[in-house]
């Protein structure tokens, strides 16, 4: 096979391209599988150019997932108009959610499944993104009870639960909806609206579920 040739271009946007690449790769073959040849090819430049941009496969790998982190809790982010009132946040937030990751499989998929395992540094890399997106959906939350309530001083804790199976349902729902024909963005972000809303609107007006007694039981 001959050597690649390649244009010259701005450093910044060919290491883009070999991003785009990577993500494509990992995502669609996995971190053990996917080769640095494989990556290369795909991006349309050499192997040495790949390793002189970004050292390893290792170091590919995880400026992959930063790429995508980042992506996703922008997206998030600017998906929700805090002007809104608290429902419409939390939809407009999952609907951003799910329409990120249905249009990206690849990078959710590295994000969900390859880096959660492969290793303490990549997982890392995950656990920091998902501990961010369950802050601001924390801070969502709290900030609704707080109103709700009348209680300024309401702590985080009473809702931090809340925040943390709310990302775990969604993280679990988009990999299911990625996989599953012909479902939408929106209709994933609905079910899991209408499964979190019911419980989440009685507790902001003041009708907790809570366990039985024990002696009761």
């Amino acid at each position: 096979m001959g050597a690649v040739k390649t244009k010259r271009m701005p450093r910044a946007v060919r290491e883009q391209q070999m991003l785009d690449a990577a993500v494509r790769t990992f995502g669609q073959r996995g971190y053990m599988a996917a080769s640095m040849d494989e990556i290369a090819e795909l991006a349309g430049v050499s192997k040495p150019l790949v390793y002189l941009y970004l050292n390893s496969k290792e170091d590919l790998f995880t400026a992959c997932i930063r790429r995508e982190a980042a992506a996703l809790t922008e997206a998030v982010r600017a998906g929700v108009d805090p002007g809104l009132p608290t429902d419409r946040q939390l939809w407009e937030g999952l609907r951003a959610f799910f329409t990120h990751t249905a249009r990206n499989p690849d990078g959710w998929s590295i994000l969900h499944l390859q880096a959660r395992t492969h290793g303490e540094p990549f997982a890392a890399e995950v656990a920091a993104m998902r501990a961010e997106i369950v802050a601001f959906v924390t801070q969502l939350i709290v900030a609704a009870a707080r109103e709700a309530h009348h209680d300024p001083d309401l702590a985080e804790s009473e809702v931090a639960g809340l925040a943390e199976a709310l990302v775990g349902a969604a993280e679990s729902l988009a990999a299911w909806a990625n996989a599953t024909p012909g479902v939408t963005a929106r209709q994933a972000a609905a079910t899991l609206m209408n499964f979190a809303w019911s419980g989440l609107g009685n507790l902001m007006d003041g009708r907790p579920w809570t366990p039985p007694d024990a002696l009761t039981r």
